[in-house]
């Protein structure tokens, strides 16, 4: 017996690094596919979970070799199982952990016009869809009013997990974005708050305590648990002003100080911890320190992490059983039909009556309600809960399958349907594949003239009034003020972009300018024009990690560039097939021509670098060349589509 005792133990020390690997590389696998197809990153991570946690649970039923059979077994998630007892607190503290890096983006100034409104579906639209969740569970799915109250308060809540994902895709206007992320964010500690409340009544009136006491007892450790986040989210801002923490021990210590208040303010009240984070992230991202936007990255990378892993696990712990019951079982569909058609619409327009929100806006907003990781945990958590309460509480069985259902059906509709819904309503801002270009001077807003024509958005920023006048008069948007400011963060209007272009004549600001957008928008798509030609390698060169990516393919000066205008170079968009080849292009135009960018027939832009000239072909390319020969040159374009572009009045800097 103590042998057999020992090679478990020795099995499961060998098998649980794997399936922990396993987990990490399902869960990232996932994200980066899902980025790769433009769908919600969500449904794939629970596509992996449950593939390899119930699928190969089953495959395993069937007659197999023994070695066979061993893979397998060590391939497949039970996280139960797996983890034993450290599986609830783990979910816990990496769901806490989440929530703070939620609560790190809510600016108070990020709400703007959209104040009412986030105000009126936190206070308002909440209680409403408790109450009509509630009646949904207890009438259609046919559970005690206590049970169907604690589903009610889980499930008003809208995962920020899925929500942030989905406007980075969806390219909202600011208002409805704002509210949805708002929403989410704030609402999610509060359902699982609302499940708790439900719960913890329960318990104690079974010991027939009042209901005074009850609730007494819940709003006094809420209070508590959010007055502990507060607090302490303002100390540690003062400790990072007054230097007292290094710079390298900042986010160490963020990260411990998070799940301390996680741990202290649960053991006040299950749940409580989740608000206290909350608080604890919204108060840190309303103070001021030099330190939070290097703060922010660092939790968000965290934050992908587990909710990757996260997801994975929950999904894989669902059952056979469960899954049939998800699709056969007419009580569940038709409680998530009524949440998404009547429950949440319902909500929605009501609470924002009269908030400054159009209908369009409120419309999309009552049908874009996708559940995440917190609704699937805390479900999770009661149902077991409810079921060791023995019964009539073993009706809490339902939890576990209302919660997936209801998170599938509104993770896939609002990942297929926020795109073409926010276009039908007049409520995206474009598809996103803008080109900010920095600096206003007569070469850029040339480049500018000349990407308009190639029907790309553009948006010109630059400091000066005056340098704009240009871009102004060609009908470009325009920026006015630094785009560094803390005034670019909530005025520029960040989803009109995906590649940046920093072409001022100083080489640092553009280098500094594409680092600081480099996280946002991506290091490939970040480009610089230097202030002098020079080799990378070379000592006093801006280290090629601390800077934007080279622009045109010959890697010329501002300078170069600016005397080469002046001196009659245009910019040229030229058709590319194989009647006419790069290699006409330069045979007509000359050697020394700058490719700037193609445009492939799907529509995708290709920044052209140094050496990448190959990446043209096939496309429509923008080159920067002399403008000799121009009758000749418009024939040929004639034939090839091509022409010339340039501002109709450039203005000297």
């Amino acid at each position: 017996m103590q042998i057999l005792a020992g090679d478990v133990a020795h099995h499961v020390v060998n098998v649980l690094p794997i399936k922990i690997a396993l987990i990490g590389a399902l869960g990232i696998g996932a994200q980066w596919l899902a980025w790769r197809l433009q769908r919600p990153a969500i449904v794939l991570m629970a596509i992996a979970g449950l593939i390899f946690g119930p699928l190969l649970g089953w495959v395993l039923t069937f007659g197999m070799p023994d070695s066979l059979r061993q893979v397998i077994e060590t391939l497949r998630l039970d996280p139960v199982r797996d983890f034993g007892d450290l599986y609830r607190p783990m979910i816990g503290l990496a769901v806490a952990i989440i929530l703070f890096e939620g609560g790190l983006t809510l600016k108070f100034k990020d709400l703007g016009n959209a104040r009412s409104a986030v105000t009126r579906m936190v206070f308002v639209a909440a209680p409403i869809a408790w109450i009509l969740g509630a009646c949904a569970a207890h009438y259609i799915v046919g559970l005690r009013w206590d049970i169907s109250a604690m589903v009610g308060g889980l499930f008003v809540v809208t995962g920020p997990t899925v929500i942030m994902p989905l406007l980075r895709q969806a390219h909202l206007k600011s208002r409805p974005a704002n509210v949805l992320k708002w929403e989410g964010i704030v609402n999610d500690p509060l359902g699982a708050l609302f499940a708790v409340g439900g719960y913890e009544f329960i318990r104690l009136t079974m010991t027939e305590a009042s209901v005074f006491v009850v609730f007494g007892k819940l709003a006094f450790a809420a209070i508590i648990g959010t007055v502990m986040g507060i607090i302490s989210g303002y100390g540690l801002a003062w400790a990072f002003r007054r230097g007292h923490i290094p710079e390298y021990l900042k986010a160490p210590i963020v990260l411990a100080w998070v799940l301390a208040i996680y741990v202290l303010a649960n053991s006040l009240a299950d749940e409580t911890g989740l608000l206290a984070v909350t608080a604890l992230g919204m108060t840190m991202a309303n103070t001021k320190f030099a330190s939070m936007v290097e703060m922010r990255r660092f939790k968000e990378n965290i934050a992908i992490m587990l909710v990757s892993g996260v997801f994975v696990i929950l999904t894989a712990t669902l059952t056979p059983g469960v899954l049939t019951a998800m699709v056969q079982d007419w009580r569940i569909i038709g409680f998530v039909l009524a949440m998404m058609l009547f429950v949440r619409p319902i909500a929605v327009m009501l609470s924002t009556l009269w908030s400054g929100l159009s209908w369009r806006e409120s419309l999309l907003i009552s049908f874009i309600a996708p559940r995440g990781i917190v609704a699937v945990a805390v479900a999770g958590l009661f149902a077991a809960e409810l079921n060791a309460l023995g019964d009539p509480y073993t009706q809490g069985a339902y939890f576990t399958p209302l919660a997936f259902a209801l998170v599938f059906a509104t993770v896939l509709f609002a990942g297929f349907f926020i795109g073409p819904l926010a276009h039908a309503l007049g409520l995206d801002a474009g598809d996103g594949d803008g080109v900010l270009i920095v600096g206003a001077n007569p070469w850029s807003l040339g480049l500018a003239k000349a990407l308009k024509d190639m029907n790309i958005n553009v948006l010109v920023a630059d400091t000066n009034w005056r340098r704009l006048r240009g871009a102004r008069l060609e009908g470009h948007k325009t920026f006015y003020g630094e785009v560094l400011s803390e005034n670019a963060n909530y005025n520029l209007d960040h989803s009109a972009f995906n590649y940046l272009i920093a072409a001022t004549p100083n080489d640092a600001y553009n280098a500094l300018v594409c680092v600081e957008f480099a996280p946002e928008l991506g290091r490939h798509r970040v480009f610089q024009v230097g202030a002098r030609e020079i080799d990378e390698d070379e000592s006093d060169a801006i280290a090629f990690t601390s800077r934007g990516r080279t622009l045109t393919s010959r890697g010329r000066s501002f300078d170069s560039l600016t005397r080469d205008w002046w001196s009659g170079w245009r910019f040229r968009a030229t058709t590319l097939s194989e009647s006419y080849t790069l290699e006409d292009l330069y045979k007509d135009r000359g050697d020394d021509l700058d490719l700037i960018l193609g445009r492939r027939p799907d529509g995708q832009l290709e920044m052209i670098q140094p050496g990448q000239e190959a990446r043209a072909e096939g496309a429509m390319v923008l080159s920067f060349c002399p403008a000799k020969d121009t009758e000749g040159a418009r024939g040929q374009g004639a034939k090839s589509g091509s022409g010339m572009a340039g501002p109709s009045s450039p203005l000297p800097s």
